[in-house]
This record gives C-alpha cells, sequence and structure tokens, in this order.
C-alpha cells in the first residue's frame, strides 16, 4: 500500500476502535458464547468471518471501480470516511451500553448473514479504502491488501468478544460511559489526524 506511514497510527488505532467498540457482530458473538458455550460459538464465528470477506472484497472492487473513474474526486472522500469517524465518536458517546439479547441462532448461516448485513462495518470498510489507500494508489491489490487488514476489524474483534465472554460484558455493563467516553475521544483524535495529514 502506498499510504504514507504517518497514517498507520490513525489506521491502526481507527481498525481497533471501530473494530472493539459494540456493535451488531461482536454482540452476537458475546451473546453466542455465553448463551450456548465457545464450541457452537465458534461456529457461527466462521460464518462472521465468511460473511465479513465476502463484504470487505465486493467493497474493495466497487470501490477500485468507482475510484478509478473520480480520482479527482476520490481526495473529497477522506472527508466523508471523517465524518463517519466522528458520527461513530459521537454514537459512542451517546450510547448507554446496554446490550440487548438477539433472537437469532447461534450458526454458521446466522453469522454469515449478521456480517453482510453489518452496516458499521461495510461503512467503515468503505470509509478505510477510500481514505486511506484511494488517495494514494488505485490498484486494487492495494484494496485486497486492506481488505487483510480489516480482518482484524471485523472477524479479529468478533473472536475477542467470543472468547471474552460474560467477563467483557460485565466490565462494559459496569462501566458503559467511561468506555464510552475514552472510545468516543479517541476515534474523534484519529478523524482529526487524518484530516491534518
Amino acid at each position: 500500500i502506498d499510504m504514507p506511514i504517518t497514517l498507520l497510527p490513525s489506521l491502526l488505532l481507527a481498525i481497533l476502535l471501530v473494530g472493539f467498540t459494540p456493535g451488531p457482530a461482536n454482540l452476537f458473538s458475546l451473546h453466542c458464547s455465553m448463551k450456548n458455550g465457545t464450541e457452537k460459538a465458534m461456529r457461527m464465528w466462521f460464518g462472521l468471518l465468511t460473511g465479513f470477506t465476502i463484504a470487505a472484497t465486493l467493497c474493495a472492487v466497487v470501490t477500485h471501480l468507482v475510484g478509478t473513474m473520480m480520482d479527482k474526486y476520490v481526495a473529497w472522500l477522506k472527508y466523508v470516511g471523517c465524518a463517519y469517524i466522528l458520527y461513530l465518536a459521537w454514537q459512542i458517546y451517546r450510547s448507554k451500553g446496554e446490550a440487548k439479547a438477539s433472537d437469532h441462532t447461534c450458526t454458521f448461516l446466522s453469522g454469515m448473514v449478521v456480517q453482510l448485513t453489518n452496516a458499521k462495518i461495510i461503512i467503515f470498510d468503505l470509509m478505510a479504502y477510500t481514505t486511506f489507500v484511494l488517495p494514494y494508489s488505485n490498484r486494487l491489490s492495494d484494496l485486497l491488501i486492506m481488505t487483510a487488514l480489516l480482518e482484524t476489524a471485523g472477524p479479529g474483534a468478533n473472536l475477542v468478544y467470543l472468547l471474552a465472554g460474560a467477563r467483557l460484558h460485565d466490565f462494559y455493563n459496569r462501566y458503559p460511559k467511561p468506555t464510552n467516553i475514552v472510545m468516543a475521544i479517541l476515534l474523534s483524535a484519529c478523524a482529526i489526524y487524518i484530516l491534518l495529514n
């Protein structure tokens, strides 16, 4: 990837924060592991992994096609990405941190569907491609390298939630507001850093 190395800390921080904040797939992983144990939850996680890979790869291809047709507008897309990061920060800050129980069963298919319909990750993937790749390269190979890196934001975080189970859930429920404030501040810092570079 031809992205300046100075943007790497922002990219990695954004991946960690967006991937590890409670979202549909993370809470579904937590729910499945608490309710059904690790073995059954792992089958569902492989569905999450498959769904994420399909969605992220399709987003990369679409971004490549649109990006190569609109080269002169790509620089403006970083502002859209920063706006999305600030929106996430605001939503996290306002969140009460309450996880709602899921009615889904913990199957491969349910995991795949959860990830294919996970707007948080799809929008984040598009933001990462347009902010960290397209301003510096329009090669599909660079977008696919970013796709592989983004696997840590989606399925990697889902696996952590799955394995952490009740402990992570208890911590978050005990300290939801301080946790949300710290995550919101860090996400806002990412957006500001991206805008300044």
